[in-house]
């Protein structure tokens, strides 16, 4: 215990994860303790989902800050920001500062985030490559957009099309490098991923896919990426976006256990039973984490954890995702291809209308679920998968969406399907895999 009347909560880690755990705290016991914050970053707590918005002009920075530096003040947080946390000591309870400073403990949160992946390139240490994942980065594309025309995306996941889609808005001819044949292969099976990519095409940007960076070109700046099949992109702008890993350097320094992330149990504690960790650099089960509805419930358990309660325990959610980009609606949750002969794909796709619907369902049960053009009934298949519903009932009518399977009542679908979107009848595909 401290020699302060309350014992003290440092937080390392000023993002999402780390925040929405001390809400989570706060609102189940506000007087539990002194917190401190330490983030690296001289900004208070914002939203990294919408930086896309702000680099495509859509938000300013002060539109997509979630916690104020008022509401710190208000809830009597010290914030440490601008200065990096550089080493734990858990023999003495101490966090040590990157200016030397330390801060005491007698609880503490890791929420140290994600790193990006840098392949092995040469090149990436020049001062015009940037990775997306701040608002430092963000910064850096706008001032460039601002001067220059061309931009090199590497990576067609979700960062790297929301980065390029943002450059293009921001007035730059923007090329993307992909590994893998389509867009967000992780997330989108085929036919979704090409209708995507046809879309943003149509928007000007330009896809090199199954293509593979060999080096960045340039002596002080980037001038092109050079592909292994030797095709040469000119560029004046690079953005690194093929992905993140879990950022453990303070826990594996510390002793902590760690594998791929910061390993955790169900009460979100790491191997040191005062010391918690949330966010992009645990390990849970095996399974590390990028996406907001899984983060959210560690900080709801971490939250009520460290309010004091024993029982609540981290039972991973299923993960949406869904596209930042304005006008273009693409879902994804669970389960992206039928995993043997016993589960159904159940599809409606209309090409020409931009429409694509897939349910993967096993046992009755929906498990997977992609959509592009027709996002809006998402979260419905969400809740059904959270819930394990048992859908035979409108098995017939679940692609068409809740109002429709629940206006339907459970009948059989006849020919006239009137009220599906788009005209999409004439494409119904039934498909058992």
């Amino acid at each position: 215990m401290s020699s302060r009347d309350r014992a003290q909560l440092v937080v390392i880690g000023n993002g999402m994860a780390g925040m929405r755990t001390v809400e989570e705290l706060l609102a189940r016991a506000p007087r539990c303790f002194d917190i401190t914050i330490i983030g690296a970053e001289p900004h208070p707590n914002y939203s990294r989902i919408l930086l896309s918005s702000v680099l495509a002009g859509e938000k300013t920075f002060d539109e997509i800050v979630l916690n104020t530096p008022a509401w710190y003040r208000e809830n009597g947080i010290c914030l440490i920001a601008g200065k990096r946390a550089t080493a734990i000591d858990r023999a003495t309870r101490r966090v040590i500062l990157a200016d030397g400073s330390t801060v005491f403990y007698d609880k503490l949160l890791l929420a140290t985030g994600s790193k990006p992946l840098a392949p092995p390139i040469d090149g990436l240490g020049l001062p015009n490559v940037r990775a997306f994942r701040d608002i430092a980065d963000v910064e850096a594309m706008v001032g460039t957009a601002n001067s220059k025309k061309r931009a090199v995306v590497i990576g067609g996941g979700l960062l790297g099309l929301e980065a390029a889609w943002g450059l293009t808005r921001r007035g730059m001819s923007v090329s993307v490098v992909h590994l893998m044949p389509t867009l967000m292969e992780r997330q989108l099976d085929i036919a979704a991923g090409t209708l995507l990519h046809r879309e943003l095409e149509g928007r000007g940007i330009a896809f090199f896919t199954k293509s593979q960076t060999e080096r960045i070109v340039g002596a002080e700046q980037a001038a092109a990426v050079l592909l292994t099949d030797g095709r040469r992109i000119p560029t004046d702008f690079v953005v690194l976006a093929v992905g993140i890993r879990p950022n453990i350097d303070l826990a594996r320094e510390a002793g902590l256990g760690v594998n791929r992330g910061v390993l955790v149990g169900d009460d979100m504690a790491t191997s040191d039973s005062d010391i918690h960790a949330v966010g992009e650099c645990i390990e849970h089960n095996g399974q590390t984490f990028g996406l907001i509805a899984p983060i959210a419930e560690q900080a709801k358990v971490c939250g009520a954890r460290l309010a004091g309660d024993t029982a609540t325990v981290y039972v991973p959610p299923p993960a949406f995702t869904s596209l930042k980009i304005t006008g273009v609606d693409v879902f994804s949750v669970g389960v992206l291809a039928s995993a043997d002969d016993t589960d159904e794909e159940i599809t409606l796709h209309d090409a020409k209308g931009g429409l694509y619907k897939k349910l993967i369902v096993r046992n009755d049960r929906v498990v997977g679920s992609v959509l592009y053009g027709s996002v809006g009934d998402g979260p419905w298949y969400v809740q059904l998968m959270r819930d394990g519903t048992d859908v035979s009932a409108i098995r017939d009518q679940i692609v068409f969406g809740r109002a429709f399977a629940e206006r339907a009542g459970g009948t059989r679908v006849h020919a006239e399907l009137a009220g599906t979107p788009k005209g999409a009848t004439a494409a119904l595909q039934w498909q058992a895999a």
